[in-house]
């Protein structure tokens, strides 16, 4: 094959990526893995978990440490509280543990102080930290002395300093109205939005996917919006057999 057919195989193959929805789990690429990002559940760990065979591993409560399926073993991420703005660096110690689809990682209780998350609705933003970043090697030192001290202290008086920043006093958590929305995926062209609602329907008993404008460019399907968690939940477990990638949970305001 000379260059100028490779490069209109090459150009073919592009457009075609980008008109078809090629969101099998399978196929996840190295470069969306290095711009991972999900907005979703995190499951909170409990050692009842454990017990209850809903998650294969025990975690310690007082790490800032995760569960993730997908990210690789040593890696952070940057976890944001949506309702209040509060962040925190993560590490994932584990991507080989067994927990329900529906939540984009386990999370520990220390988190979930840290972030001011309410236990009935623990909604957040997570981001992958490059590992080119020159930020990683300061804070894989930090969590190593962390570690050290956390094992020797008890739960609920953790207060270990976080990237040398005093800890805030806890905001009070808000409540607001649980509403959200499954995004399956975005399109370039409305046609592949719609190549995708008809599949939905097809292969599952979803009735109501509908397609939101975004820009002239950019079409996403959704699911919901729903109102309760187990509707919610039961929704996402039928998408999910369908292989997608990167399903997320919007909130909807």
């Amino acid at each position: 094959m000379n260059c100028k057919n490779l490069i209109i195989l090459i150009w073919i193959l592009f457009l075609t990526g980008c008109n078809e929805s090629n969101y099998n789990e399978k196929s996840l690429s190295r470069t969306s893995i290095l711009k991972y990002k999900n907005s979703g559940f995190a499951l909170v760990y409990e050692d009842r978990l454990k017990k209850d065979k809903k998650i294969s591993k025990k975690i310690d409560n007082r790490s800032l440490s995760i569960f993730h399926k997908t990210l690789k073993k040593n890696s952070f991420v940057k976890i944001t509280n949506p309702s209040n703005g509060k962040t925190i660096i993560a590490e994932i110690i584990s991507n080989n543990v067994v927990f329900s689809d529906f939540y984009n990682s386990v999370i520990t209780q220390r988190i979930v102080d840290e972030l001011s998350l309410n236990l009935k609705e623990p909604y957040i933003d997570l981001v992958l930290i490059s590992q080119n970043s020159t930020f990683i090697a300061k804070k894989a030192k930090t969590f190593d002395e962390e570690k050290k001290v956390a094992e020797k202290a008890p739960v609920d008086g953790i207060t270990i300093d976080n990237l040398g920043i005093s800890i805030k006093k806890k905001n009070k958590i808000k409540t607001s109205k649980f509403l959200y929305s499954i995004k399956v995926a975005d399109f370039y062209y409305k046609d592949s939005a719609k190549n995708m609602i008809n599949r939905i329907k097809k292969e599952t008993n979803l009735k109501n996917p509908l397609i939101k404008k975004l820009s002239k460019t950019k079409f996403r399907v959704l699911l919901g919006p729903f109102n309760d968690i187990k509707k919610l939940e039961d929704s996402f477990n039928k998408i999910r057999k369908l292989n997608f990638e990167n399903l997320e949970i919007i909130k909807d305001v």
